[in-house]
């Protein structure tokens, strides 16, 4: 499984964003193969999108689908500083552990 990791500055208030990108972010990444979860996080002076799909290759094509939905709906209030995809090393929430990776 892989994630990818955004973090975005904004303008504006953080609520007006968060039920934007739940609005529109989320069901365009819901529709497209591989995807699994996602989270949006309000660390005060920016966001981070964490999202987790079943291979890199998803995460990558999200990244290119939610550059264009941010483009088209949020370019005015937001500034994406950094977009991250890697492998998960280790997850409660999806059962991935290092010894269970070095053992496959």
């Amino acid at each position: 499984m892989h994630a990818r990791i955004a973090t975005y500055c904004y303008t504006g208030e953080a609520e007006d964003l968060v039920h934007d990108a739940e609005d529109g972010l989320l069901a365009i990444f819901e529709a497209q193969p591989g995807f699994r979860s996602y989270t949006l996080v309000d660390a005060g002076d920016r966001l981070v999108s964490f999202s987790v799909w079943d291979s890199a290759e998803s995460a990558e094509y999200a990244s290119m689908a939610a550059a264009e939905w941010v483009a088209a709906n949020l370019a005015d209030r937001t500034d994406l500083q950094k977009v991250e995809v890697g492998e998960i090393a280790v997850s409660t929430t999806f059962g991935v552990s290092s010894r269970a990776r070095a053992a496959a």
